[in-house]
């Protein structure tokens, strides 16, 4: 199983979003989304990195990708972001059934939600979605996909609480990992942190999460 730790960053909660690159890159936990689990039906492989670290009461994940092409075409909450150039982050408490998937396309548009299953699902409240923060260095509004070699950031602060977790009382572990798809684009591809050992892409698999300490 894979495994990582989390590092308590204090100053992470007085920074914009906007500013904590250099702290992310410096004092955070790196990690690559580098397992393409179905490589002969899906070979393409982009760069995708993530840092992650926590401040008080909120889980900061900064990614970055670089890629073959761009596609946002998504620009509202709760819509179908993974069919863009998307990267996920997707968890579970221990003993618990309820997971959640945090989907998020390259201009920061999310998709989340609290599931059993790929099918059985309960969005995220509106007021939820307002709380998690996002930002992107790919400043535009949604469009559809542009070919040519790009490079792109995007960093997200999501709540303990919306999580489930207490942030005054974290678990010593939750499981979950770590995503980078893009379904409807000319070089769609799969890939995980922790390997997903299935005949098909599915990345709603919480027997194969990973371990996350803090």
């Amino acid at each position: 199983m894979k495994t990582l730790k989390v590092p308590y960053l204090k100053t992470l909660d007085v920074l914009d979003l906007s500013s904590i690159g250099f702290l992310m890159e410096e004092k955070a936990h790196r990690d690559f989304i580098s397992y393409a689990n179905w490589k002969e039906q899906y070979p393409y492989m982009p760069i995708a990195v993530f840092d992650i670290a926590r401040g008080e009461t909120e889980l900061y994940l900064r990614f970055f990708v670089k890629g073959n092409s761009l596609r946002a075409v998504n620009g509202i909450d709760n819509s179908p972001v993974h069919q863009d150039s998307c990267v996920e982050f997707f968890m579970k408490k221990p003993n618990d059934n309820v997971y959640m998937n945090f989907e998020f396309n390259c201009l920061g548009t999310c998709d989340a939600a609290r599931r059993l299953s790929r099918l059985d699902r309960t969005s995220v409240l509106p007021e939820e979605y307002a709380r998690i923060r996002r930002h992107s260095t790919v400043k535009s509004l949604p469009f559809s996909e542009k070919m040519g070699v790009f490079t792109w950031e995007l960093t997200v602060a999501i709540p303990f609480d919306i999580m489930g977790l207490n942030p005054d009382n974290l678990p010593e572990k939750i499981y979950g990992n770590f995503y980078k798809c893009a379904d409807e684009t000319a070089q769609p591809h799969f890939l995980s942190w922790s390997p997903i050992d299935l005949p098909e892409p599915d990345f709603h698999c919480p027997q194969f999460f990973g371990e996350i300490s803090f």
